[in-house]
């Protein structure tokens, strides 16, 4: 039941990191995130970490109403670790941290411009959704997208963008916007990747020197990845 997962490693362990379905629920992403770790010398001898994050820490979601949708995480310049996320279509992006990466996670706050507005609040913005986060030598670049769009009534009345996937980096408070958004892989037009057009669920990877972007297409059975140097 954990699915949109992003493994990671720290020190001897793997950890798993994603969304969490209800058995027979309605809906998908009913419930609370969860962790799930293993060691790396045997990674089928998996342990259940508990509750990690729960929906209702967001002062924006205290009634529980809204669900957490695909999250990521990233070790900061400070060793300490932060989890993004978006609760289902709001429109904005949350940030819980942590000093372990399975321990019990605290709302930091939500990612917003030098200016204070909140991401995904001004004209202009992109849809903030299905966040990957990355640390490339201290600076912290955040991911995003979605490719349908979403009624301004859903996100506090601003019509916000659905090109593609995008990419902004963050301060090192790990909320703040240090340079504006731009579009990454569009989902039509010039620089499309025709017959796999970007549709959501960013995640990204560095291997060696070089970038790994993993997506799925509009045709939703297609995970494809793009390279970058």
């Amino acid at each position: 039941y954990i699915p949109d997962a992003e493994p990671y490693v720290f020190e001897d362990r793997i950890y798993i990191f994603g969304s969490h379905d209800r058995y027979n629920g309605f809906i998908f992403c009913l419930n609370n995130y969860v962790c799930w770790s293993a060691p790396v010398d045997d990674p089928g001898a998996w342990r259940y970490e508990g509750v990690i994050y729960k929906k209702i820490q967001d002062p924006k979601n205290r009634l529980g109403i809204r669900l957490l949708f695909a999250p990521d995480l990233v070790q900061g310049a400070d060793g300490r670790f932060y989890l993004y996320y978006a609760f289902d279509f709001m429109g904005l992006m949350g940030v819980a941290v942590c000093d372990e990466p399975a321990g019990e996670y605290e709302f930091l706050g939500h990612v917003k411009h030098p200016d204070g507005y909140l991401w995904g609040r001004k004209p202009g913005d992109s849809f903030p959704f299905d966040p990957a986060v990355l640390n490339d030598n201290g600076k912290i670049f955040l991911y995003s997208g979605f490719s349908i769009s979403i009624p301004a009534i859903m996100t506090g009345l601003i019509k916000l963008k659905n090109e593609g996937a995008y990419v902004l980096e963050l301060e090192e408070d790990m909320l703040t916007i240090k340079k504006p958004e731009k579009l990454l892989i569009p989902k039509d037009g010039e620089g499309v990747f025709y017959g796999h057009e970007f549709f959501e669920a960013s995640s990204i990877r560095k291997i060696n020197d070089k970038y790994y972007f993993v997506y799925s297409t509009k045709h939703n059975h297609q995970l494809c990845y793009a390279t970058s140097s």
